[in-house]
């Protein structure tokens, strides 16, 4: 048993008792107090791992559920597999499309839009395998759709519209109007097939910016809709080229090309057969 010892000062008065200790008293608190730390940083880190795991799964899910939104309503990718709009896209580009034009923007001359093939433009492909999840990449718009029922071509005439192919120097007219067009392919001429149309109600004429080697509406004249496209196939206009690198940038309507073109209504008839 610890004992307490009393010595008197040399005043007489007794000192203060020297403090006991209990053997093993110290070592057995410090090693309690170190456990528990150990314990709660253990908590802690697991705590802290587990708020990182939910903070990140938020994360994702947020940034999905935005890219389908923005796919669905906003901008769409694509791919573009031909060279039929040379050299304004080349073959392999990806551009996004603006899916706000034709509702609630406008259509204009000169845009750049990506339609549905619904009146047998293409030839028929086959089915090509394609994984679970590039179709889920596609679906929530961080894939292009490289599927080959999109085609892409620029708007000549808007609905109402007079396009005449040629004038005494070669030029397109819309309404009367020749087109001096600095987007065309280098060497290609305005067109190389003749025709004269009026673009009915609910449609537009379209055309590539490579003439000699895009098969547009001039060489679709056969089909139902007669060469032209209806505004409900078009996905969009094509607004900018995502890839590659060395091309990213903007996709302009070229406004001056078409800026005297006087309005469909003032447009004279067709020519006669």
């Amino acid at each position: 048993m610890a004992r307490n010892f009393r010595r008197k000062s040399p005043t007489g008065a007794e000192a203060p008792a020297a403090q006991t200790f209990e053997p093993g008293a110290d070592a057995g608190g410090s090693a309690e107090n170190a456990a528990g730390d150990s314990s709660r940083r253990r908590k802690d880190a697991d705590r802290g791992f587990g708020a990182w795991l939910k903070e990140i799964a938020t994360i994702v899910v947020i940034a999905l559920v935005l890219s389908f939104l923005i796919k669905t309503f906003l901008f769409r990718a694509f791919f573009i597999p031909s060279g039929s709009m040379e050299q304004t896209l080349e073959i392999d580009d990806r551009i996004f499309v603006n899916q706000l034009v034709p509702q609630p923007f406008d259509l204009e001359r000169g845009d750049i839009v990506v339609f549905r093939d619904t009146q047998g433009w293409l030839p028929p492909q086959a089915d090509a395998p394609v994984s679970w999840l590039k179709e889920a990449l596609v679906f929530i718009g961080l894939a292009p759709d490289e599927s080959q029922q999109h085609l892409v071509k620029r708007v000549i005439g808007l609905p109402g519209d007079h396009v005449i192919c040629c004038d005494a120097q070669g030029r397109l007219t819309v309404n009367g109007e020749p087109l001096d067009e600095p987007y065309l392919f280098p060497g290609a001429t305005p067109s190389d097939l003749p025709f004269d149309v009026v673009v009915p109600e609910g449609r537009v004429w379209v055309m590539g910016d490579h003439r000699n080697a895009s098969a547009d509406s001039r060489a679709n004249r056969d089909k139902p809709g007669e060469g032209f496209v209806s505004i409900d196939d078009i996905e969009g206009k094509a607004a900018v080229i995502a890839w590659p690198l060395n091309r990213i940038g903007f996709l302009g309507n070229y406004p001056d090309v078409f800026d005297g073109v006087p309005d469909a209504a003032a447009a004279p008839a067709p020519a006669g057969p």
